[in-house]
């Protein structure tokens, strides 16, 4: 009798997840079909599947400034997560396991800070970059995104739980703090370190209001930005094959990062599991 129920409580479960996988996944499956479909055919909204494979919005995204606004996401995503991982974990180390006056007050405005909108500060850090010079560059994202307050926040509790019998040793051995942090701490720290670069890379990556609000040439644009200008062309037709074809190929090095950290955070995690 309890096996029937764990039965029937597997099966309830497994077809809750199919469901939920399959509402999940339909937009995207319907973005590569439509994608692949002539103009024609989506204009006649009469079929579901295309009547053959038809690669011409891809060439049309190719023939555009596409490869330029990739190369520019890539660029600006790969500063802002290399500058966050650092600012970040040495934040969240500085907060948990040094000293300092002021420390309990910082990190509780820290924390107060993450309940602010970023719509609110986004005026501010406009006249901010405006009084560099930086209005139209790329170090304009780069600057007003270099530290996340939320990622601080989880490195401090990683190293809060970090084993302090390490860095006891490593002072023995005579290592100073930062000897300490760049040798002992923060190779033991790459699974919250590849955490923290996966979403932030995949935040930057997918980022629309700053490039909006600080970039202006277009062969400056970043590609959420460039994409935007792209289906605003043909906007006055049915061209939601361009569209779809230009959202799908800016999935392609967002994917690629992930699958290539996660493994990486895999590995990691195996390897410091036995450290606790």
């Amino acid at each position: 009798m309890r096996d029937k129920r764990i039965t029937a409580g597997r099966t309830v479960l497994y077809i809750i997840l199919i469901g939920y996988s399959l509402i999940t996944i339909t937009p995207f499956l319907w973005s590569i079909i439509t994608s692949l479909k002539t103009q024609a055919e989506i204009s006649a909204g009469n079929t579901i599947l295309p009547s053959g494979v038809d690669l011409g919005a891809y060439r049309t995204i190719l023939e555009s400034q596409y490869t330029t606004w990739v190369g520019n996401s890539l660029m600006v995503a790969v500063i802002v997560t290399i500058v966050n991982v650092i600012f970040n974990t040495m934040a969240g180390y500085a907060l948990a396991r040094i000293d300092f006056t002021g420390k309990k007050l910082l990190f509780k405005l820290m924390l107060g800070l993450i309940m602010v909108p970023s719509q609110v500060t986004m005026i501010p850090a406009y006249i901010f970059v405006s009084k560099l010079g930086l209005i139209d560059t790329h170090f304009s994202i780069v600057i007003t995104s270099a530290v996340s307050i939320a990622y601080i926040f989880m490195m401090r509790q990683f190293f809060v739980n970090f084993p302090k019998e390490l860095e006891e040793a490593a002072a023995i051995d005579g290592l100073t703090k930062i000897g300490t942090f760049f040798r002992i701490v923060l190779p033991t720290a790459l699974p919250a370190i590849a955490t923290q670069a996966i979403f932030i890379f995949m935040g930057v990556w997918n980022e629309f209001m700053k490039p909006l609000l600080y970039i202006s040439s277009p062969d400056k644009y970043l590609l959420t930005q460039g994409l935007n200008a792209l289906a605003k062309q043909f906007k006055n037709s049915t061209s939601w094959n361009i569209v779809m074809a230009g959202s799908i190929l800016s999935i392609i090095p967002i994917m690629l990062i992930y699958i290539f950290l996660n493994r990486y955070f895999t590995t990691s995690n195996d390897k410091t599991a036995g450290i606790k």
